[in-house]
């Protein structure tokens, strides 16, 4: 029983890696998650083969939302690995697609309208798309474009500011799955502070947030107005300098935060 065990993991293994596949892109960038939002482990070059373990959804790039799970370890875009398919190849993923896995589900999808108010202030109206402070083509309230010219958007630019509001409520809420993915049970949210916590996730990206110390610390049960308090003014740099807009970006994070509200979001959404 032991040696058909070992043949059929050995079986298995050969199953799972060993089709490799060539990337197409000049230099596609490996991420810790299926998604643009994930920091980068690694990059392989245009014609690069890569071994695919599993796959599973995420940010849709260019139309196609499936992400390949490398023998590296890291997520690559599928759109970017010439597997000859329009589809999946090899087996799912196993665990969250999205961002992570504490969270049981039952917390608050979508932020309220003070949370929303935030992240579109700070974010900023752009009508049609264009490239952000750092070269991202973006458009709306801080929406980065997925296909050349933003053709995802179901809005008609140039966008009204109503539009670029309901389009700003479309993108949110992955953020705060992402987020909240990162979280354990344990951990008590009221809807003020996970629409802070949401507006600095769709601020820095779900990877950065994931290996931050703010997470560590409210899974290990700190006081929530604490951590957030002395962990948030810590996410104020941009290209290695601290800049303002991002101070007071933080700031009105930590007000939210720490205005009450008697409406618990996290985990359960009352």
């Amino acid at each position: 029983m032991k040696l058909f065990s070992l043949a059929l993991f050995a079986a298995l293994s050969a199953t799972s890696f060993g089709k490799s596949y060539p990337v197409t892109g000049n230099t596609v960038n490996c991420r810790s998650g299926p998604g643009t939002s994930y920091l980068v482990k690694k990059s392989y070059k245009k014609s690069q083969n890569v071994s695919i373990s599993c796959q599973t959804s995420g940010t849709s790039v260019s139309g196609n939302n499936i992400w390949d799970k490398t023998s590296d370890g890291c997520y690559v875009a599928d759109h970017y690995v010439k597997t000859g398919v329009n589809g999946y190849v090899t087996t799912k993923c196993g665990g969250s697609s999205g961002g992570g896995g504490g969270s049981s589900g039952s917390y608050c999808k979508k932020i309220n309208t003070a949370g929303v108010n935030l992240v579109a202030q700070w974010e900023g109206f752009v009508a049609r798309p264009k490239p952000d402070p750092i070269g991202l083509p973006t458009v709306g309230y801080g929406h980065l474009c997925q296909k050349k010219n933003c053709a995802e958007v179901k809005y008609k630019f140039p966008l009204s500011k109503t539009t670029a509001k309901q389009l700003l409520s479309d993108d949110l809420p992955k953020y705060t799955k992402c987020f909240a993915g990162y979280l354990n049970s344990k951990v008590k949210l009221n809807d003020n502070q996970l629409a802070a916590l949401t507006s600095w996730t769709f601020n820095v990206g779900c990877g950065n947030v994931k290996t931050s110390t703010l997470v560590k610390r409210l899974n290990k049960g700190e006081s929530p107005n604490t951590v957030a308090g002395q962990e948030l003014p810590k996410w104020r740099m941009a290209g290695g300098r601290v800049m303002q807009g991002l101070v007071n970006r933080r700031k009105a994070e930590i007000k939210l935060f720490k205005t009450a509200s008697s409406k618990q979001a996290y985990p359960k959404c009352q």
